[in-house]
């Protein structure tokens, strides 16, 4: 059977997360010129994570069972959260979190991607089989203009699901904005300069023209 939109997003997502992780795990990933690519691993996950508690869960909340499964996504987002404030802590050497072994907060962080990855991809499957291919597609493309306006930063304790989660997220993204212009921290300002945004799969998405490229004359 041929994935959904919605499949082919999340899987799209998930291994860009996972790529964006990978200079995170680099033994001199807290120094000042390489601290950048952990922002930006940071910033996208919390972005994503921020985005599918807005428009993915309302969905997932129908499905039989929908409270339980939600409540689980909640308590891995909190997780994940909090272990990448940790991480950004440890390289910006905030004092509360430099006892921690930074091997510890990525091996966590891992294991808490590999049960995120699980749990969206058994949601999105479900909600596939749940809605017709319109509103699948209409709930894709919500998810992936979501990520474009939520929080920057990971916020652990917040609201993170129905109207209050929905408004913290809102005023967040202010002051995450604030602060990372306060800090100089790299962060993905504007998603149309990531690859991800320029893919096949989001022209496919939206519904875009794909971009002209040059290509070889025809030989004479």
């Amino acid at each position: 059977m041929t994935a959904s939109t919605l499949e082919m997003a999340l899987s799209y997502e998930h291994a860009n997360i996972r790529e964006l992780a990978e200079p995170a795990h680099h033994p001199a990933a807290a120094h000042p010129e390489r601290r950048h690519r952990t922002d930006w691993f940071y910033a996208i996950t919390a972005q994503h994570l921020a985005a599918a508690e807005d428009v993915l869960l309302p969905q997932v909340r129908r499905l039989p069972d929908g409270a339980e499964l939600v409540a689980r996504y909640v308590v891995n987002a909190k997780d994940l959260e909090r272990n990448l404030r940790y991480l950004k802590g440890r390289q910006y050497g905030d004092s509360r979190v430099q006892h921690l072994d930074p091997y510890d907060v990525l091996r966590t962080i891992d294991r808490l991607l590999t049960e995120h990855e699980r749990l969206e991809t058994d949601y999105g499957h479900q909600l596939s089989e749940q809605l017709d291919a319109a509103e699948v597609n209409e709930l894709t493309k919500e998810l992936l203009e979501a990520e474009e306006i939520a929080p920057t930063r990971a916020h652990p304790n917040s609201p993170h699901t129905g109207r209050a989660g929905r408004l913290a997220h809102r005023w967040w993204r202010l002051a995450d904005t604030a602060w990372d212009s306060a800090e100089g921290r790299v962060v993905p300002a504007k998603y149309h300069v990531h690859p991800k945004r320029n893919s096949a799969l989001s022209h496919y998405l939206y519904g875009t023209a794909m971009p002209e490229t040059d290509t070889p004359a025809a030989e004479k």
